[in-house]
């Protein structure tokens, strides 16, 4: 019962404390119900006792951490304490401690120990403390692992007094570097101020003339309008107005100085002062832009350079100031603005030119990333026009250090063939999609010249080409495994200052640049020559499509010829890829240069396609692709338009082909069927007209237009430099070809009319087939009633091969359109005999047209060959 009254005047005891009610009111309710909650929250099992042990662990925790920090005097003080503590244990040990714990800040960095030997000295007689008897050189404070944070999280188990006390390894305001003096440097008396040096600070408050109080020996009207100074105040002003600082006579407007006049000389009109004043702000201004410019963050890797030079050439101005500044301040030195001016423009003409030409930029330099160095490349050129050779100088360094900082990826492109994506600026970007490596030269990288090539510096233009194609070399190289080993070159390697004493800017400039080029474009470019020929079989693939598309071996297409024009004549289906594919690999299995792998032989999805039962005309040959596949190191040279190209050309050459041997067949089975009519001589002369236009103009572009062209191809890529030129040297051989082969678009209406001509000698060739199955009144009552003029017992006589080309006489009756119906058999000769002279007309004059408007020297040949048939007799 003691204990709860006890208690219950101490509960009341404390709620007057902290509530701050009167004794008066004990009685109320509000005292009341005060009175019950914190009876209830004091009542006996509420709250626990600290954790004993958990504040032992925190402790030892401590001391270890302090042992760590290398605060051995704060951990043996706390172990001496603790052990102190033990022998006097109190029972509510444990709570004070963790309190004490709780209300710790930074002991480690905070906490000071007081040894006995250091109390007991310090009654003792106070010495005066001299600036030798510091420690001058801080090394008792300088060890700078008490700055690095410690992780006690893997040595340690005492995790809750870690989250409790993290803070104590590592101050709130670390210090950014460290401070070192000489250790054997003494600060002078000298420079500090006694207190009893009144006079000395009287004159210091008195030369601080931007105090209003200073000026009181003026009138007092005079005194709210001018304020007289001295001249070195105003050149110290001056100074303080170049290097940034704020002063009181120059105020700073916007990105624009003012000038306070209130201010004036004594031997000094206002006018004379404020035109001097002007000068002197017009170079602040410039100034001024300039460290303005070199605050700007900057994204782009050169312009860093930029703004890092400029940083150099402010402090080496700076440093010339304060060298004016100590000057004055010598004794007997005169102060004069005029030469501070002439001195000030003398050093800070760079600073200024530098200040126009940053007028000139655009603030979002991304939009310009090369404005800023067309415009210094501009600069220098024309400081050394105007003869100022010392300017000129010191900003061509400016250049070239802002030049080199711009090649580094330029030179990362081509040793390694890498893009650097971190450079916005560089005018090559990488566009794969698919990781086709056929077209890796001409999809995989692109020039992004950007708008109005703004990525480009002007003075780099003429080089831009042999920058992209040697990076390109070295990707085709690594793809090749064929990478070469490079020694990264020096930039200063292609630069060298005493020859600037030599040559003119601009050609040092592109002498500079076309080192840095042709070292790793001859290079890169010599290597994958080497390898395209040597390893990669350009030769090889050059031959082998001569083969597959340009007949150069009539042995085996006359193979594939004759097995496509069977089976079109039979009208049978002659379009299988897998029967076409068939019979060219085995054609084409005895020539050597061929992998017949590659070859596939398909029907081509065209519009010819949906006439194709109309078998007797060239055209349906138009149907059949052929496909050779190349390697695709050989098909980034040999590109896929090249192939489409040969492709047109081994059409033209197979319909040729197709006509003659409907003419010869003909004449093959006329000749063993009936005898020869001597009285046929139409026939006779149309066949051997046919055959010998027909020979002309196959032999005219097999013999002479493919076979020099070829040479001249073969000349041409021997002399290439790098694969660009080997590709231009293709693709001329190929234009080239079209052009004389009567392929390309404006001679579109002379190769229709050959086609006609070939048409018609199919024609002719189909018209002796179907006169030869009987005459015309025959034909005309039951075509298919006479189908051989042989007896009967002469069929059971004949082998198997003579039935079989005696048959092949009338396998094909059945796709002739041939009729006798609404003409006889004469006058479709005489209409074929008008066609053909009319055709070879055409051409022939069509040809000589072309000539005389400068066209290839072929067609000439070509039409003077044709031409001679005039001279015969006309039938």
């Amino acid at each position: 019962m003691a204990l709860a009254a006890d208690l219950s005047t101490l509960i009341d005891a404390l709620i007057t404390s902290v509530a701050k009610i009167s004794p008066n009111h004990k009685g109320s309710a509000r005292v009341q119900s005060l009175k019950r909650r914190v009876q209830g929250a004091l009542r006996t099992g509420s709250h626990t006792r600290t954790d004993q042990f958990a504040v032992a662990k925190q402790l030892e925790g401590l001391q270890e951490k302090f042992q760590i920090l290398n605060r051995d005097e704060l951990a043996e003080a706390l172990h001496a304490r603790l052990a102190e503590l033990e022998s006097d244990r109190m029972p509510w040990l444990p709570e004070i401690l963790s309190l004490l714990l709780q209300l710790s800040d930074r002991p480690a960095l905070l906490s000071t120990v007081k040894r006995p030997k250091e109390r007991a000295k310090a009654p003792e007689a106070k010495e005066t403390l001299s600036w030798s008897d510091l420690d001058a050189a801080g090394t008792a404070f300088s060890d700078e692992e008490i700055w690095e944070q410690v992780d006690f999280a893997g040595d340690s188990s005492d995790d809750d007094f870690s989250s409790v006390a993290s803070d104590v390894s590592l101050p709130k305001d670390r210090p950014q570097s460290a401070t070192t003096v000489d250790e054997g440097y003494i600060i002078p008396d000298d420079v500090f101020v006694s207190e009893e040096d009144g006079d000395l600070v009287a004159s210091i408050e008195k030369a601080q003339f931007w105090r209003a109080e200073n000026h009181h020996s003026l009138p007092q009207a005079e005194a709210t309008t001018s304020r007289l100074i001295t001249e070195s105040q105003l050149a110290r002003e001056t100074i303080f107005m170049f290097q940034g600082l704020p002063t009181s006579i120059y105020v700073r407007l916007d990105d624009d100085f003012g000038v306070d006049r209130r201010y004036t000389l004594a031997h000094s009109s206002n006018e004379a002062l404020a035109s001097l004043l002007q000068c002197f702000i017009e170079i602040g201004a410039k100034l001024n832009a300039v460290r303005y410019f070199t605050k700007l963050p900057q994204t782009i890797p050169y312009m860093q350079t930029f703004c890092r030079s400029l940083e150099e050439r402010l402090l080496e101005f700076d440093r010339v100031l304060s060298q004016v500044q100590c000057k004055y301040l010598s004794p007997g030195s005169t102060v004069s603005l005029i030469q501070l001016l002439v001195d000030v423009r003398q050093h800070s003409h760079e600073l200024a030119l530098l200040a126009d030409m940053i007028a000139n930029l655009e603030r979002n330099s991304n939009d310009q990333p090369m404005c800023c160095l067309d415009s210094l490349y501009n600069l220098v050129c024309m400081l050394e026009a105007l003869g100022d050779e010392s300017s000129s100088q010191r900003l061509a360094e400016l250049f070239f250090m802002c030049f080199k900082t711009y090649s580094s990826s330029i030179r990362l492109w081509m040793e390694t063939g890498q893009v650097d994506a971190s450079d916005s600026t560089f005018f090559v970007r990488t566009n794969r999609e698919n990781g086709d490596l056929r077209t890796l030269w001409h999809d995989w990288f692109v020039l992004d010249t950007g708008h109005r090539q703004q990525r480009i510096p002007q003075f780099l233009e003429a080089g831009v080409q042999k920058v992209f194609t040697a990076g390109k070399s070295m990707v085709f190289l690594r793809h090749l495994n064929a990478l070469p080993d490079i020694e990264a070159m020096k930039f200063e390697d292609f630069y060298c200052q005493d020859s600037s004493l030599l040559l003119p800017f601009p050609a040092l400039v592109e002498s500079a640049f076309e080192k840095l080029v042709d070292v790793d474009h001859s290079l890169s470019a010599s290597l994958l020559r080497t390898e395209l020929d040597q390893q990669c079989g350009l030769w090889t693939s050059l031959d082998a499509l001569q083969h597959v598309y340009l007949a150069k071996d009539m042995s085996a297409i006359s193979i594939v010829d004759a097995k496509i024009f069977e089976l079109i004549d039979r009208g049978r289906s002659w379009d299988d890829r897998f029967l076409l594919t068939e019979i060219s690999r085995t054609a084409f299995s005895s020539i050597s240069v061929i992998d017949v792998s590659r070859l596939l032989v398909r029907p081509a999805s065209t519009s010819l396609r949906v006439s194709q039962n109309d078998h007797r005309t060239v055209g349906i040959l138009e149907a059949i692709s052929i496909d050779y596949g190349l390697p695709w190191p050989i098909a980034n040279i040999i590109t896929e338009d090249a192939i489409q190209a040969y492709q047109r050309i081994s059409t033209f050459l197979m319909q040729i082909r197709r006509a003659k041997y409907a003419i010869v067949k003909q004449r093959i089975r006329d000749a063993r069927i009936i005898a020869p009519d001597e009285k046929d001589t139409l026939v006779h002369a149309l066949h051997h007209n046919m055959l010998w236009v027909l020979d002309l103009i196959y032999g005219h572009l097999t013999y002479l237009v493919i076979t020099t062209t070829t040479q001249s191809l073969h000349k041409d890529l021997s002399g290439a430099q790098d694969v660009d030129a080997m590709i231009a040297a293709h693709q001329s051989y190929m234009s080239s070809l079209e052009a004389q082969c009567l392929l390309s678009e404006d001679l579109s209406h002379i190769h229709d009319a050959i086609i006609h001509f070939l048409d018609l000698c199919v024609h002719f060739a189909d018209l002796q087939t179907a006169h030869l199955l009987g005459d015309e009144d025959q034909y005309l009552e039951n075509p298919k009633a006479l189908r051989t003029k042989k007896k009967p017992e002469e069929e059971f006589e004949s082998d198997d091969d003579e039935d079989d080309d005696d048959n092949e006489a009338y396998d094909h009756e059945h796709t002739l359109t041939v009729s006798f119906r609404d003409s006889t058999y004469s006058q479709q000769l005489k209409t074929v005999n008008y066609q053909f002279n009319h055709l070879t007309t055409f051409v022939t004059d069509g040809l000589k047209s072309l000539v005389r408007a400068d066209g290839l020297q072929s067609w000439d040949i070509l039409a003077d060959r044709l031409e001679w048939r005039r001279n015969w007799r006309r039938l």
